[in-house]
């Protein structure tokens, strides 16, 4: 998302000398939809690779191209050395300044480039840093609460459509259709700015909608331990009554990717005119991105 909530809940605990590791994966049922394995890590919950799903015409995303994530900060050794065996070219961190000054740079194998491509959190930061640190279950309420917090994220996701982000999201997508190797881009969670550019990728190539969307809701699935155990040390640390109000900005919904799907809409009229007019992609680089993932 343009402002990952874990990594300020992560900032808030830090604050109190309090760590907070990933949870460790946990037994769950597999995708509805057919698609390359998780890559399970110790020190990140929401890897994976893109490939496996099938396009329109019969054809299938190719696995080892293009692989989305959550921060890479906390990866262990061991985690680097199996990303290691990915061939990866590059890491394409989403993440604002503040995010990884609170949390830290990516860890990456030796070679593999990490690209800083911010995406602005318009302020958002700072503003639930202060509300979530000032232990005030009243203005937590006032900020977060009544549906406040769906709205947060609505405005959010519409906030993809920006330029700054379009830009950013536009070039990430060119990275995908001109190399050689494979690209990992991430945000914090893994689930917002993460999962709109997954969302847009996979349609660009030619799959269906709503395996697209699936997709997007899988990080409910991957991240629901993990966030659980956040709402439980911001509880633990004192600094929220009730960190329930937490969960509409740790979820991903369909009414958040809904929202961003009606800006592209109102602005461009339609998918193609936003891959075109809205993320500056010319016809042979869309091209040249489905030669790349699809097989």
């Amino acid at each position: 998302m343009k402002i990952s909530f874990i990594a300020l809940i992560g900032a808030a605990l830090s604050a109190l000398a309090l760590v907070s590791t990933p949870a460790a994966p946990s037994a769950m049922a597999e995708p509805t939809v057919e698609a390359a394995a998780r890559i399970e890590l110790q020190g990140a919950v929401n890897v994976r690779d893109i490939g496996g799903y099938r396009t329109y015409d019969g054809a299938r995303v190719k696995s080892g191209k293009a692989f989305r994530a959550d921060s890479l900060e906390k990866l262990t050794e061991a985690d680097v050395q199996k990303l290691g065996t990915l061939n990866l070219r590059a890491a394409v961190d989403l993440r604002t300044p503040a995010e990884v000054q609170f949390a830290g740079k990516d860890k990456l194998p030796a070679g593999v480039s990490a690209v800083a491509r911010p995406i602005d959190d318009t302020g958002l930061f700072q503003q639930m840093l202060q509300a979530i640190q000032s232990r005030d279950p009243q203005k937590q309420e006032e900020l977060l609460g009544n549906g406040r917090a769906e709205q947060i994220m609505a405005g959010v996701y519409r906030s993809f459509l920006n330029e700054a982000s379009r830009n950013a999201f536009g070039q990430t997508i060119r990275d995908l259709a001109n190399s050689d190797r494979a690209t990992l881009y991430h945000c914090t969670a893994g689930k917002d700015r993460t999962g709109w550019l997954t969302y847009v990728v996979l349609r660009a190539v030619g799959v269906p909608e709503g395996t697209a969307r699936q997709d997007y809701l899988l990080s409910n699935q991957y991240r629901a331990a993990a966030d659980a155990k956040l709402r439980e040390d911001v509880k633990r640390a004192g600094l929220m009554q009730n960190p329930d109000l937490l969960i509409p900005l740790q979820e991903v919904r369909d009414a958040y990717l809904d929202a961003a799907i009606q800006q592209m809409e109102q602005s461009y009229g339609d998918f193609g005119k936003f891959l075109t007019q809205g993320l500056g992609l010319d016809p042979g680089t869309i091209l040249k991105l489905r030669k790349n993932l699809v097989s």
